[in-house]
Formats: structure tokens, sequence, C-alpha cells
């Protein structure tokens, strides 16, 4: 379970992402979050992995939670992939070997997955991101567009390991895809100027969200 209490964050300049939010969300869901463009979905995500703080009240998290998947951002340059998530095994007390050919395997980056991760593209860094997420067991995953980066083959096996997963986890999932996120998620959330409705029923949140953008059903 996460529990928003009071919640309240801006970004610099004062336009709110979140008002004084006080939410549950339910362990073992697959929930979408939805909002425009700038809304703060991505700041909401960070929150919750605890990369960023709340202004002000607090998100207590229940079971293991992931870091934005897909987020690169905190592997070293000047190391290579594989000692990248040989650290990270580490850390998670994780068989380091076996994630580590997991990891290599799944982002297909051959040769440079050994070398460092300063001389790799954006891409290299998202293939690399995403299964090193998946690589580990989570019981909340925190994703933000799990197939934006890739070829059509990698985007596909990337959405079937992710619905693997979370076919025993629960999930927030950030998506363009309307589509996508009525097929994996069962419930959902709006985040709208700073506020944050639950939706039981994803397609309820599709709706809500619908009606915000002005598109019709």
């Amino acid at each position: 379970m996460i529990r928003f209490e009071n919640v309240s964050k801006s970004f610099p300049g004062g336009t709110a992402v979140t008002r004084d939010v006080s939410l549950d969300i339910p362990a073992g869901r697959a929930v979408a979050l939805l909002g425009r463009n700038g809304a703060g979905k991505s700041t909401l995500l960070k929150m919750i992995a605890g990369v960023i703080h709340p202004d002000s009240g607090r998100i207590t998290c229940r079971g293991r939670v992931s870091w934005p998947v897909g987020f690169a951002g905190g592997f070293h340059p000047d190391l290579t992939g594989a000692e990248n998530v040989r650290f990270v095994a580490r850390i998670y007390g994780a068989d380091s070997r076996a994630l580590a050919g997991f990891v290599a395997g799944f982002a297909g980056i051959g040769r440079h997955f050994h070398a460092p991760v300063r001389t790799w593209s954006n891409g290299m860094r998202a293939r690399v991101a995403f299964g090193l997420s998946m690589g580990l067991p989570f019981d909340i995953y925190l994703v933000d567009e799990i197939t934006a980066v890739g070829d059509a083959a990698f985007r596909e096996a990337s959405d079937a390991l992710f619905t693997a997963r979370i076919a025993s986890a629960g999930a927030i999932v950030v998506s363009h895809s309307l589509r996508q996120l009525a097929r994996i998620c069962s419930a959902g959330m709006v985040l709208e100027k700073g506020r944050l409705t639950w939706h039981d029923d994803v397609m309820d949140a599709i709706a809500h969200h619908r009606e915000i953008m002005g598109v019709a059903a």
C-alpha cells in the first residue's frame, strides 16, 4: 500500500503538483496515472520512489518499491554497464552475476554493456535501465512509458516482461497510450491542478482524463 498524507509539492515558480493530497493506493493493483503534459506525473512517481521529497506531508509505502522504471540517472558514468548492474545487485542483495546476465541479454546492446556508461546513447541507457528494473523483484513498480524506446521487437518484449512482473505485484503506470493503460491496469488516478483523484475502475479514470482534455470517448 502507498499512503499520501496531506502531501503538497510545487514546481520551482510555484505551480502545484499536489495540493494537500491524502489518498491510499491499495496493494497489488496496477494503477494508471493520467494527467495532461506538465501536470507533474513524473514528479509524483519520483516522490513515491523517494528520489525527491514533498514540500509538506508524507508518503509511506509498504513493500519494496522500485525506482521509476527506465530512470538511468543513478548510473555512474565512468563505470561500465556490467559494473553498475553488479553494484545495484549488491545493494539489493541479489545475485550479481545472474542479474548482470539477465540485463545484458534483455537490453541487447552487445559489447557496449562492458563499456563506460558515458559512451552510451540515451537509448542504450533506457534499455539497460528497464532491464535492471525488471531484473529485481519489487512489490510495486513505478513505470514511466515502459515501451517508449527501442525498435518494435524491443517494445514488444518490454511490454510482455512488464505484464509478467505485475501478475504478482502492484504498479503505477504513466503512458501516453490509453489503450495500453486500459489493457494492463485495473484502477486509475487523474492528476490535475494539484488534485489527485482515485478511480477504482481504470475506464472511469480514462473517461475523467478525456473530459479534462476535451477529447471525445
